[in-house]
């Protein structure tokens, strides 16, 4: 008997669980598992003007390096073609978990069966005088993205509130369309939680070095913005140190945070995230939910691996087989405008000692290269990587952290990577 599946949010995570479950149910068309009928009719709902597109490559968009077109994954069509009910530009109000039913913004109402919460994670933004001001945006998604290529042709002073891999990116972003920008950082290590201090200034002394193809980028850091000048439209920050610079736009990036407003109006647990299983299923048995608005053994999750390892258990779960999601070991491999940078683990590597025995940094520099390499060991395994400038063996590296195996006989040329194996 086919049931009613409803799926809330088409970005990166919902839509690659779709992919998963249109899989398994194909495979199971064949096995005679539902000869006659699929196991779901499906509905999405998506509260952008788009279907699903790769969120990572709004950095070349805003760049002018591809355009929306280039970055579409799930298209309308492509919805129509699998049949898929796709509602873009339509967004849920509430959910009725004991009635299982959905109301839209607009009065409408849906029925469920079964009900995917997969509404992503929202920009943080600073709770400061002026940070309503026209000229004041998040860079999170398509609609912000037009914005700033909007301003970008008739503005020239950008500030880009955060130092961490959107804001730079956001940055270049900015410059390459002409725009002078400023990344304003309140620690004083650019990227600090996919950097430790000495590969932060090395990023830091690149970008302001510039290039051919982009200029400087400027930087103020260990600042707080404590609030945001103009009347009609922004003119200005101010900063806790009494000091303020012009703008005539502003990007905040300063983190983002679960989207749980529906869970939570719903009845859901919800703590940071909403709270699921292993098996991705929410306090109540017919929800689920997915990815960035999730919160699993007290972690939440923003980089993309872990939301489609996710995608793959939840789709198995729905098709009913035997499936857990054990959480995931994360790392970051990143391009930051033309720099390489690849960090995992314990990568910072505090030197005090715990009961799992001391900690051993291993550090390679090559200042002429700009090329900085730093492992993490403990008893004898790697705990901890990053690569600056030079990332050729992350993932050989990352097998090796993630396997916990004994490295000893590779103790003395682990730094230099997998050719000396």
């Amino acid at each position: 008997m086919t049931q009613k599946l409803i799926l809330i949010g088409a970005g990166m995570a919902g839509t690659r669980f779709l992919e998963h479950l249109l899989k398994l149910e194909q495979e199971a068309s064949i096995d005679g598992r539902f000869p006659d009928a699929p196991a779901y009719e499906i509905e999405v709902f998506n509260q952008e003007p788009v279907g699903g597109y790769n969120r990572i490559m709004l950095s070349p968009v805003l760049a002018g390096e591809k355009t929306l077109s280039d970055i579409m994954t799930h298209d309308e069509a492509w919805f129509e073609r699998h049949g898929i009910h796709i509602h873009i530009g339509k967004q849920i109000s509430s959910i009725d978990v004991k009635a299982k039913r959905l109301t839209t913004f607009c009065g409408e109402t849906y029925f469920y069966d079964k009900l995917v919460i997969a509404t992503g994670s929202k920009p943080f933004i600073l709770p400061i005088p002026g940070g309503d001001l026209p000229g004041v945006v998040s860079f999170r998604d398509t609609r912000d993205v037009e914005t700033m290529i909007s301003a970008a042709k008739t503005q020239q002073q950008a500030v880009v509130i955060g130092g961490g891999l959107l804001g730079l990116e956001a940055a270049y972003g900015l410059l390459k369309r002409g725009m002078k920008v400023t990344v304003v950082h309140r620690s004083n290590v650019l990227m600090n939680m996919q950097m430790d201090e000495e590969a932060g200034q090395l990023l830091k002394r690149k970008l302001e070095a510039g290039n051919d193809e982009i200029p400087a980028m400027r930087f103020k850091m260990g600042v707080n913005t404590v609030a945001i000048v103009g009347q009609d439209q922004v003119e200005a920050i101010r900063f806790d140190d009494g000091t303020q610079i012009p703008a005539d736009l502003v990007v905040m990036s300063v983190g983002i945070r679960p989207n749980t407003q529906l869970g939570s109006d719903a009845g859901l647990d919800v703590n940071r995230g909403i709270l699921v299983n292993d098996q991705l299923q929410t306090s109540n048995p017919n929800v689920y939910a997915l990815g960035e608005c999730t919160e699993h053994r007290g972690e939440t999750y923003g980089l993309v691996a872990p939301l489609y390892e996710q995608a793959q258990v939840l789709a198995k779960v729905l098709m009913g087989f035997d499936s857990d999601y054990q959480g995931s070991l994360t790392s970051t491999m990143l391009k930051v405008t033309g720099i390489n940078l690849f960090s995992a683990g314990d990568f910072k590597g505090s030197p005090e000692p715990s009961r799992e025995g001391e900690k051993e940094i291993i550090v390679f520099r090559d200042r002429a290269q700009q090329i900085y390499r730093k492992l993490v060991l403990q008893n004898n395994k790697l705990i901890g990587a990053l690569l600056f400038g030079d990332v050729t063996d992350a993932n050989w590296l990352f097998d090796k952290l993630k396997a916990q195996v004994d490295i000893s006989n590779l103790r003395d040329t682990l730094i230099f990577g997998q050719g000396y194996e």
